[in-house]
């Protein structure tokens, strides 16, 4: 089962020090295949970008997603990027690019879309119940948001089972009581933010 890391500013920070810091104990906690840099609402997300990959690269980890900009995951040489459900639209983009694409989709419609358009994995959330956290607004404002009604296991042994496509488990993922439920489904792996702090 992949093991994918994702970070997010929220729980690995923003001050460069203290993120190199908490992302050295999660690779030195956890043996890692997959890992992301996320961060909606930093000021200085590409240095700490930068950093990530520096710090990926110490572990030799080389399947490294950038959340979202293809433009930058190509720039800063990133193994592929993960785009969220409203840019399902621009996987055939990042594909031209040359990047392994992770979709993240939440339901049929953009499973399928995702597929249409050629993406090599998709996340699918919330499995369990997320707690909220913070992005940016198209206006840029820092807002808040919660993702509620989990899909659960049952249903992702569904989604698993209806498409040939990598799954990856996503959402509310902190214990290995939540591991071993999504072993019992054959997804792919799962992906978490806060079960390798």
């Amino acid at each position: 089962m992949l093991k994918y890391l994702i970070t997010d500013p929220n729980y690995y920070t923003d001050e460069p020090i203290q993120f190199k810091k908490k992302l050295n104990t999660a690779f030195e906690k956890h043996s890692i295949d997959l890992a992301c840099f996320r961060d909606k609402i930093s000021t200085n997300s590409e240095e700490l970008a930068i950093f990530f990959l520096d710090i990926c690269k110490e572990y030799n980890l080389e399947k490294t997603f950038l959340n979202g900009d293809i433009e930058l995951a190509k720039k800063l040489g990133f193994f592929g990027v993960q785009l969220p459900s409203r840019k399902i639209d621009q996987i055939v983009f990042a594909k031209e690019k040359g990047l392994h694409v992770i979709a993240s989709c939440h339901n049929n419609d953009e499973i399928e879309q995702s597929i249409k358009n050629g993406a090599d994995m998709i996340t699918y959330s919330p499995i369990f119940q997320v707690l909220e956290g913070y992005e940016k607004d198209n206006k840029g404002n820092v807002v808040t948001f919660k993702k509620d009604n989990p899909k659960g296991i049952d249903h992702l042994q569904k989604i698993v089972t209806k498409y040939d496509i990598p799954i990856i488990a996503l959402g509310g993922i902190i214990t290995s009581d939540h591991i071993e439920k999504i072993k019992t489904t054959n997804a792919k792996g799962f992906a978490s933010i806060r079960y390798y702090l």
